[in-house]
């Protein structure tokens, strides 16, 4: 940790060792090269032992990391990490060689990974595009302490603001949980409307059931009076 606080800009959050902001600059000779993004980085209670949790504040255009969230797919952090490992080796190797080397076989940005396999160059000219907007020095310093007025109106979860939130889930399952989440609520939306549509269906099943027993009763009623008046 010590190494890390003095070769690149720490923030703490809430002074907690544990839970702090690495400034990190994109690696030369790439797209991402002009790049600066800020990292949230959570450690475990179990750190070293538990690998920690890492997410992108500001927006970044790679297959392996999530657009939204900035939840990043590296199996050395969520699979193989070993005790063995310190904190700048995610800074000074993972990261510099997951932007260099992206594996679009296995993305969180689906499109970002069929645009690499499609067009390489065109997947780079977008990289910077992102770099330009969202990845300025300024972007990094601001992001998740307010709203980013240079995003689209029809992206979700618009401004790092709301990837902040969404950041408080920064490895591969806070990000799944977090879509769950967002799906969950549309689902329980939907299906509210649903099951009210079935159960107007089924009063009305119900009603008219009613109406066929009642018109039956009245049949056996009209029977009842014939055999009556046979019997006079």
């Amino acid at each position: 940790m010590s190494r890390l606080m003095s070769d690149y800009e720490v923030t703490l959050i809430n002074n907690k060792m544990s839970d702090f902001f690495v400034k990190f600059h994109g690696p030369a000779e790439t797209p991402f090269a002009k790049g600066v993004w800020k990292i949230h980085v959570e450690l475990p209670e179990q750190f070293p032992y538990k690998s920690p949790s890492i997410g992108f504040m500001n927006k970044i255009y790679h297959p392996n990391i999530d657009e939204l969230s900035g939840s990043v797919c590296l199996d050395v952090i969520n699979q193989t990490w070993s005790p063995m490992f310190e904190l700048i080796n995610i800074f000074e190797v993972f990261l510099p060689q997951l932007l260099r080397y992206p594996n679009p076989a296995d993305p969180l940005n689906g499109e970002a990974a069929a645009l690499l396999m499609r067009d390489p160059k065109a997947y780079a000219k977008k990289v910077e595009t992102y770099v330009e907007r969202f990845a300025r020095p300024a972007d990094a310093d601001n992001a998740g302490e307010g709203s980013d007025d240079d995003e689209d109106d029809d992206e979700p979860m618009n401004g790092p603001k709301g990837r902040a939130a969404s950041n408080g889930r920064l490895n591969g399952n806070g990000n799944g949980n977090g879509h769950t989440g967002n799906g969950n609520g549309n689902g329980h939306s939907s299906g509210n409307g649903h099951a009210d549509e079935a159960e107007a269906e089924d009063d009305e099943e119900e009603d008219e059931d009613e109406d066929e027993k009642m018109s039956d009763m009245g049949e056996l009623s009209d029977a009842d009076e014939f055999m009556g008046e046979m019997d006079d």
